[in-house]
């Protein structure tokens, strides 16, 4: 998997959330921080090779009342990764919990490891 740095579709600067990845014998799963961003306002999407996440800040101030300072200037998150053909597309699985989504991609059927039995004759 590797991260396309060059995007042509979003014209707007979004911010770039910290992602971790750790793979495994049967994949990888990918940890992304999205503070503040509601589920209804996370967005996933697998065209080809091609994983983007975006997600739209939702910051509740109350009626009446303004921001007196706020550290997130830009009100969204976008990443996009180019993923490897070892790594199944089709079988993604997402889950968000407290602003940190949690992605696990599993290997291809060709790439996972397999034990080969051995006949005696």
């Amino acid at each position: 998997m590797s991260e396309q740095t060059r995007d042509t579709q979003t014209p707007e600067p979004t911010l770039m959330p910290p992602v971790d990845v750790i793979e495994d014998a049967n994949g990888i799963t990918l940890y992304a921080d999205l503070p503040g961003v509601p589920k209804d306002k996370l967005s996933l999407h697998v065209e080809a090779d091609t994983l983007t996440i975006e997600g739209e800040v939702a910051l509740d101030i109350p009626e009446g009342m303004e921001a007196s300072h706020a550290e997130v200037s830009l009100p969204r998150y976008r990443r996009v990764f180019t993923l490897s053909k070892e790594l199944d597309s089709e079988k993604v699985g997402a889950e968000f919990t407290h602003g940190v989504l949690k992605l696990r991609i599993p290997k291809a059927a060709h790439a996972q490891p397999r034990r080969i039995e051995v006949r005696v004759e």
